[in-house]
């Protein structure tokens, strides 16, 4: 019996087709499903609308970037620390009438207001702070205290 050579070659011949037609199927349907819905238009003009969207997008997004780093380097100017420390300065007065009142932005500047409440009457007074330190006027030691709870308490959020 002699071996015929033909019939293996229609066998690879067919068994070829059938991958052949099977990988034209799928990306027919492929084809299909990324044109579906869309009335009169090639693939070259979907995916050229995607690739302007995505140039779009990444502009977009690059601009909230921005945006952002703007914001965050902005806030650090506002009002961040806000502290308040009750206490009583003098014995001849009950209780802790007498307060500081710190308002701090992220660099630590900003404001301490201090109220005295003695028996004779209520004294304000207010000190500028930059970078945690009196600028103009020394700071007590309740207000170097208020200044540090401030620090502390920022600390632990």
């Amino acid at each position: 019996m002699v071996f015929d050579y033909t019939l293996i070659l229609l066998g690879v011949i067919f068994i070829w087709l059938l991958v052949i037609t099977f990988l034209f199927w799928r990306t027919q349907g492929h084809y299909n499903r990324l044109t579906k819905g869309v009335s009169e238009k090639s693939l070259k003009s979907v995916l050229e609308s995607l690739l302007r969207d995505s140039a779009k997008s990444k502009k977009d997004l690059e601009d909230i970037i921005r945006y952002c780093a703007k914001i965050e380097k902005d806030s650090r100017f506002h009002i961040q620390k806000i502290g308040l420390l009750r206490f009583n300065p003098f014995k001849d007065t009950g209780g802790d009438q007498s307060f500081i009142l710190s308002l701090l932005d992220g660099n630590n500047t900003g404001v301490l207001i201090s109220g005295l409440y003695s028996r004779s009457g209520a004294r304000w007074y207010a000190k500028k702070i930059i970078a945690g330190k009196g600028a103009e006027h020394e700071l007590s030691e309740e207000e170097k205290k208020a200044l540090k709870e401030v620090s502390e308490n920022e600390s632990k959020k």
